[in-house]
């Protein structure tokens, strides 16, 4: 990991139908070859502000208004998905999105379109996914709508994989799976982030999770940043603890403070 920045978010504001905001001024950086957490409840902007990232917000009638978005040092707030999937940068969808009438391998071989590989490529690319998600290559014949929802998330993220990306955003991959599952799904992650190189910025409500293989955190409540710092250090704020390994509200007016009391201390 180095501390130069692969994905850097200014101040970025998004609104839905032109009169309903959902992202007021989120900032976040993703350093090269880091696993940023982005944490925060139900209707938090998560998901939107991947969405902005990828420049996906527009199919739910969602418009950036504000705010730069810079990938590799250029700026991509109106570059086409397509082309940002050229590039490396590369989104999954938050519940999985799998063709179900389509086989496990043809989900995977999507994937690999915007590269246009040769087939000798093809088939090494495919090799590489059974590697690293074993059950998929038992399966590679099924169709996908007939797998586990853990299944399905391996088939989307080993479908982001087959395009080679150096940035996945990676939405909500624990949702409606067992605990056992969600921590095989979080090691691949762990795995290809350390082996790899692979970027990663996941929007998680599981803090405990992604906070054990994350570097860094942003806390996200109404459309903003409400507190953000290393993994670890986010990891140990009582208000965090509270808010998210207890099951309680997230009273972010005690992270503000928080936050705020800390910075004072420093000084």
């Amino acid at each position: 990991m180095t501390s130069t920045p692969i994905l850097e978010v200014d101040a970025i504001a998004v609104t839905y139908s032109q009169i309903i905001p959902a992202l007021r001024g989120v900032s976040l950086a993703v350093p090269e070859g880091a696993i940023v957490a982005l944490l925060g409840g139900n209707g938090a902007g998560k998901t939107t502000t991947l969405k902005a990232i990828s420049n996906l917000v527009r199919v739910e009638r969602g418009e950036l208004t504000g705010g730069r978005i810079v990938y590799r040092g250029q700026d991509v707030a109106r570059v086409e998905p397509w082309t940002l999937v050229e590039r490396g940068l590369v989104q999954v969808l938050e519940g999985r999105r799998c063709f179900g009438h389509l086989s496990v391998e043809e989900n995977l071989l999507i994937g690999a379109f915007a590269r246009r590989p040769r087939k000798a490529e093809l088939k090494a690319a495919l090799e590489r996914i059974y590697a690293i998600f074993p059950r998929l290559k038992d399966m590679r014949k099924t169709f996908a709508g007939l797998t586990s929802g853990g299944e399905q998330q391996m088939v989307a993220i080993g479908r982001a994989l087959m395009a080679r990306p150096s940035l996945v955003l990676l939405d909500e991959p624990s949702m409606g799976l067992a605990p056992q599952v969600v921590e095989e799904i979080f090691e691949i992650v762990a795995a290809l982030n350390r082996d790899e190189g692979v970027s990663f910025l996941l929007a998680e409500q599981n803090a405990t999770v992604a906070l054990r293989h994350a570097q860094h955190g942003y806390v996200l409540e109404g459309g903003r940043v409400v507190a953000h710092g290393a993994a670890s250090e986010l990891a140990r704020l009582d208000v965090l603890h509270d808010a998210y390994l207890g099951g309680v509200p997230v009273d972010y007016a005690n992270v503000r403070r928080a936050r705020n009391e800390s910075r004072a201390l420093a000084v």
